[in-house]
């Protein structure tokens, strides 16, 4: 892949919070590329740094140690005039709390104005009801926070995030508070987004919704452990709806290599071994890489 066509390219990134007692290593040297027009999922149990990877590449937060592009820019370099631009115009963030999203006393229309850089107030009013119009919720503008259900606020959400028409749309938890058929709804807004040429990175523990994306990337202790990647008699099948996508095998998983050819073997396989200590014994047998007890 080249350059050109990386919207992300993390190198060996790494993260440490300190405080006075401790050093607590969120990322621990995580590699991943991911290109112009994906629309990728990320998962891993809590504490394992996938919301931190998150907020390092909505430059909420910055990096310890290794290297982070975004869209060509070097996150680990950058002045705070920088970030600010480039918060502003690189990446558009929905939140899985809304209360991050929306002002209270702002009307849905007003909330996705607010972030504009357009000089012209006609320019952003109109620009705010077309995003508006594309969630499905043009009969909201005037309506505040509390007027809204927890769906549509997560939907004025997407609007807001799109308002600067940011080139990496980031989603935090976005169908995390929903009943099902407004996940499946918030889906089908980020499929579009998608199909029109977005890049888009979600991190969600919602199992329909991981299951529908084309790649999925499992984070555990802080690096790529496993990759997932859709089924294509699957990718041809995701508007159907008799489908039980939580049920379904839908994606392929791979185990990922890391550069210096290490791998994470599926906790509940090395449970299978049944190991007294930490040493397996590998061997290459008919194009197959064999692990086994000593």
């Amino acid at each position: 892949m080249s350059e050109a066509n990386e919207m992300i390219k993390a190198d060996g990134l790494v993260k440490i919070y300190k405080t006075k007692e401790t050093e607590v290593l969120a990322l621990q040297g995580l590699d991943l590329t991911l290109e112009r027009g994906e629309l990728t999922a990320i998962i891993g149990n809590s504490g394992s740094g996938k919301s931190t990877f998150l907020n390092m590449i909505g430059g909420l937060d910055r990096p310890s140690a290794g290297s982070l592009f975004v869209d060509g820019k070097n996150l680990f370099t950058m002045s705070e005039k920088e970030l600010v631009l480039y918060k502003r115009d690189t990446v558009g963030f929905v939140w899985q709390n809304n209360g991050r999203n929306m002002l209270p006393y702002l009307t849905a229309v007003e909330n996705i104005m607010l972030p504009m850089n357009l000089s012209s107030t006609h320019h952003k009013k109109k620009k705010a009801l077309e995003l508006l119009e594309m969630v499905g919720l043009s009969a909201k503008k005037k309506s505040k926070m509390n007027m809204l259900s927890g769906g549509e606020q997560q939907r004025i959400a997407i609007a807001i995030a799109l308002a600067n028409s940011p080139k990496l749309l980031l989603a935090d938890e976005p169908t995390g508070s929903v009943d099902t058929r407004t996940a499946d709804y918030i889906f089908d807004i980020f499929k579009e987004l998608n199909a029109n040429g977005q890049t888009i990175l979600i991190v969600t523990h919602d199992t329909a919704l991981s299951k529908k994306v084309r790649r999925v990337i499992a984070i555990r202790d802080g690096k790529i452990s496993s990759e997932r990647i859709l089924k294509e008699e699957y990718a041809e099948r995701i508007g159907e709806s008799g489908i039980d996508w939580r049920a379904e095998d839908t994606q392929d998983e791979y185990v990922v290599l890391d550069k210096a050819n290490r791998l994470q073997i599926p906790k509940e396989l090395i449970e299978e071994l049944d190991l007294s200590d930490n040493k397996v014994k590998i061997t290459y047998k008919e194009d197959k890489i064999m692990i086994s007890k000593p």
